[in-house]
């Protein structure tokens, strides 16, 4: 196995996820382009691929670019479906980083002539 795949397996949500101190009080937003994800359909098996776009407001954290990229490709491998995937990135973003603000949009490539988009945005859930 090559090192990179061995990263991406070997991924451990709880103490591979590194985030850092946000060092500005400044009210600022973060903007992520995933253009690369792939996880696979939990009823076929055929891959799924789609652009992942995440903005967020920073408080006390901000999350370290290489470790969102090995989360974001450990679910090539995983049966996990649209709706699944993003509300997990959601909600592990959520809880890792507490950000003033955050939104996840989960852009899936069309397949079977069907185009799927799935967006959670903080400030249109009701806490």
């Amino acid at each position: 196995m090559k090192y990179g795949e061995k990263e991406i397996v070997e991924f451990n949500i709880d103490k591979d996820l590194e985030i850092w101190p946000n060092k500005h009080q400044k009210e600022y937003i973060i903007k992520i382009t995933l253009p690369e994800f792939a996880c696979l359909c939990p009823r076929s098996g055929y891959p799924d691929f789609a652009t992942i776009y995440l903005e967020y407001t920073p408080d006390k954290w901000v999350v370290e670019l290489k470790a969102i990229k090995l989360y974001i490709n450990s679910f090539m491998t995983r049966h996990i479906s649209h709706e699944d995937s993003a509300n997990e990135i959601y909600d592990v973003l959520q809880k890792k980083l507490a950000p003033k603000w955050i939104k996840i949009v989960a852009d899936f490539n069309p397949r079977g002539n069907v185009h799927t988009v799935i967006e959670i945005d903080s400030n249109s859930i009701c806490k």
